[in-house]
């Protein structure tokens, strides 16, 4: 890899050193940057500076240890909104290269911005991840993320060019073309959400040209996916599926990704300091429980952000991992605390659904939530597809509400849709429809 020590292990495998730097060197590199990052937010950040100040860190010299980051102040998405667009900028608007936005789901987007610096970081992130994965120089990678502000199209393709794929930026839409293309260029990466994957694949299996594809990988990420969605994807299209995780606030795709072990995603603790806290309380969680996954930037020069609740609920793990990294590893994932259903005085997450959804079989992995208020309480209807020709609807619609409230606790509606019924979407799939009346 250029410009990141990269080297072969004694299996082939390509590795930058950061990630099997012992651990205690790997804390004390991220303390050194996390003292650079508290010195950029005191000289030109005067927002976190003032927050820096009520902790008591009035220099870079204050922060002894990464324990010292619970003194911290947290920052979240409303102090980005209120200080929209440039407003948490430590350097001047002139010195940015680049503009990317959050998508905006739960309101007015995030605006980050990047200094050269911050590009050149983001690249080396996304080449480490995308090698880790298992993209070598030469492959043919399709990139099926939208280009623009959304940052998976870049970033994926910055990565995939450092490290000498090919690169074919085929973006989102047209989706009979992207099965066309990927036989015709001979892919052997497919790069997009989880969700516009099956969609490619229902496209491939309608034209009847998947035959000829040469796909062994696909990256993806930007929604939450449960393991079922990975079995059914890896089924329809031949490959082996790796999950991305990241956000625009930090940099994008690039903050973790799986290795081929798959014991979780190894968090890039070079750039990043992760932890997991108690959403209510904001204390931290036990070693292991499941809580709100909390980000710092460590080398982040135009906008540094200090604690940054992600609204990502996940767990940490630590000890080896047998593919020889030692950065810690975040699992279970399932979903933004924003996507949480309150239904019924019953807390459930779409990836709950998913998962009871993909393991009763007969269906299609195509579905979408509706939340209603009749009226004086809520009602959940989930919309899906039976997976081909159903042979008495109303046995599979009573055996799918059986398995949604066992493993849910909620009486869930299923509406079977013919297929194609479900909207399909080319970025990030929309798994709720919030009918309720606001307020």
């Amino acid at each position: 890899m250029h410009g990141s020590g990269g080297f072969s292990g004694s299996g082939g495998e390509v590795w930058d050193r950061a990630e099997t730097l012992p651990r205690e060197d790997l804390d004390a590199l991220a303390l050194d940057r996390l003292r650079s990052t508290v010195a950029r937010v005191l000289a030109g950040q005067p927002f976190g500076a003032a927050r820096l100040a009520q902790a008591g860190i009035g220099s870079p010299g204050d922060v002894r240890s990464l324990d010292d980051l619970a003194r911290f102040p947290f920052t979240g998405k409303a102090e980005l909104r209120a200080h929209y667009p440039f407003g948490l900028l430590a350097v001047p608007r002139e010195s940015l290269v680049r503009v990317h936005a959050s998508s905006g789901t739960h309101g007015k987007p995030t605006v980050v911005g990047y200094t050269a610096a911050d590009l050149e970081n983001w690249t080396e992130l996304m080449a480490r991840c995308m090698t880790m994965a298992g993209v070598r120089p030469g492959m043919v990678i399709h990139n099926a993320n939208g280009y623009g502000l959304f940052t998976g199209g870049l970033g994926f393709h910055q990565g995939g060019e450092r490290i000498g794929a090919t690169v074919v930026p085929v973006s989102g839409g047209f989706t009979a073309r992207q099965a066309m293309l990927l036989r015709d260029l001979g892919a052997e990466v497919l790069v997009s959400t989880p969700s516009y994957a099956l969609a490619i694949a229902q496209a491939l299996a309608e034209s009847g040209d998947g035959g000829g594809l040469r796909l062994r990988l696909g990256l993806f990420g930007g929604e939450p996916w449960t393991e079922g969605m990975r079995e059914e994807i890896e089924r329809s299209l031949g490959l082996a599926a790796v999950n991305f995780y990241g956000l625009s606030e930090m940099c994008g795709p690039g903050v973790a990704a799986e290795c081929p072990a798959r014991t979780g995603l190894h968090v890039q603790q070079d750039h990043f300091a992760i932890e997991v806290i108690e959403p209510s309380s904001g204390r931290p969680v036990p070693p292991g429980g499941e809580g709100e996954v909390v980000l710092t930037t460590l080398t982040k020069e135009a906008m540094p952000l200090l604690r940054y609740r992600t609204g990502d609920i996940g767990r940490l793990a630590g000890g080896p991992c047998p593919c020889g990294r030692t950065t810690i590893r975040l699992t279970g994932l399932r979903g933004r605390r924003d996507d949480m259903l309150i239904v019924r005085g019953v807390n459930v997450y779409p990836s709950q659904v998913e998962h009871a959804l993909l393991g009763a079989g007969g269906v299609a992995p195509h579905y979408r939530l509706i939340v209603e208020r009749p009226g004086p309480l809520d009602e959940l209807t989930l919309e899906c597809e039976p997976a081909g020709p159903a042979a008495d609807p109303g046995a599979l619609r009573a055996r799918l509400e059986q398995v949604l409230r066992d493993q849910t606790g909620l009486r869930i509606t299923v509406a079977l849709l013919p297929p194609g019924g479900v909207p399909r979407s080319e970025g990030k799939a929309v798994r709720v429809v919030d009918r309720r009346p606001a307020g």
